[in-house]
């Protein structure tokens, strides 16, 4: 197996542990940030360490293509890992998480529809609801919310941000290395 894919692999379990052991030691439990946080910097390590490993290993002179592609490889792992564990993570291990969410921010939503500025404020922003009434505004709002509290959802945003992040990791370490690091 390529040294590129191994690191991909070890970053993406590495940041699998600290999430498992974030949830089992009930750390930051209603705060994602810092784990999102973690999850950025793991891809960031992934590409910048497995393409500094392939590149010390290399005999010969690459392009930046192969060097970017490197970069990929070691990415691509670390994304199709975590997007799986965090569908898992959500499905399986902590499905009281968006229950959580969704009640908090049906409260939220109560809140605003029976305040009469804020309300003004939301019809004011939002073209369509000028015409509809703070009934249908609340069930609007609901059923948006519960939509986009699931895992599947989460999952493949996630999947799609790590992919476009990856790709410019890649980038960005790739021109590093070649511009700084690895003058031939």
């Amino acid at each position: 197996m390529r040294i590129t894919v191994k690191t991909g692999i070890i970053s993406a379990a590495i940041w699998i542990l600290i999430k498992l052991s974030f949830f089992y030691l009930d750390i930051s439990h209603d705060s994602i940030v810092p784990l999102v946080m973690l999850n950025i910097l793991g891809l960031l390590l992934a590409i910048a360490i497995g393409l500094y490993l392939q590149k010390i290993r290399e005999t010969e002179e690459t392009n930046t293509m192969v060097d970017l592609k490197n970069g990929m490889s070691a990415g691509l792992p670390y994304v199709l890992m975590v997007s799986i564990f965090i569908y898992f993570y959500y499905t399986k291990i902590n499905p009281d998480y968006y229950a959580h969410q969704i009640a908090e921010n049906e409260i939220t939503i109560e809140k605003m529809v029976n305040d009469p500025v804020a309300l003004k404020k939301f019809k004011s922003e939002q073209g369509d609801a000028e015409v509809m009434t703070k009934e249908q505004i609340e069930i609007k709002l609901k059923h948006s919310n519960r939509q986009g509290a699931s895992a599947g959802f989460t999952a493949t945003l996630a999947t799609l941000a790590l992919l476009i992040l990856a790709t410019i990791y890649s980038l960005l370490i790739t021109i590093i290395y070649r511009r700084i690091m690895f003058k031939r």
